[in-house]
């Protein structure tokens, strides 16, 4: 059975280099990835005065975090950090305090960007947020697709350079 793995893109573009690394991944990717898109762009901004009665949205983007084998993150850099929207989709899956959908999940991360070190800001950042919200990321490597607009074929979408699929799977799959 494969690995369960829901895939969020932090860029709310129809047409961003992220949504489409993304696809591709889940429409090509290696047949041991079950890899899913959950889409983060209609959850409501996380407010704790809101638990109580937790949005519907919150409530099912977080079962579908807790039903995943693992996660992995496509996102571009906005101002040296991740999008809105992704930071957003942290905050609803680490809280309530105790009820962290995060916890214990391998990870991975992959920045898309046309820009010429390919999101290393983003990257780096969501990194650090794997740290505080206790993901286990221990020999997590991060994969930079930079100036993917030349990495990345219109003809076909085929991944070429450092974001291949040997090495998403190698990120994702439980050592041992």
């Amino acid at each position: 059975m494969p690995l369960k793995v829901a895939v969020l893109v932090g860029s709310l573009r129809a047409n961003s280099l992220n949504r489409k690394a993304a696809e591709l991944l889940v429409r090509t990717g290696p047949k041991v990835l079950g890899l899913e898109v959950v889409e983060i762009g209609d959850l409501p901004l996380y407010n704790e005065d809101l638990e109580e009665n937790a949005p519907r949205e919150w409530q099912e983007f977080r079962e579908r975090i807790k039903a995943s084998d693992a996660i992995l993150f496509v996102t571009p850099e906005y101002n040296r950090s991740v999008p809105a929207a992704l930071k957003n989709a942290v905050d609803v899956g680490s809280r309530p305090y105790g009820a962290n959908v995060w916890n214990g999940k391998p990870g991975g991360v992959i920045s898309v960007s046309p820009g010429a070190i390919g999101g290393f800001g983003a990257n780096h950042h969501l990194r650090q947020m794997f740290v505080s919200t206790c993901w286990s990321c221990s020999n997590l490597k991060p994969i930079w697709a930079a100036q993917a607009n030349f990495l990345i074929k219109v003809a076909g979408w085929q991944m070429r350079g450092p974001a291949n699929f040997s090495l998403v799977s190698s990120r994702l799959m439980p050592s041992g």
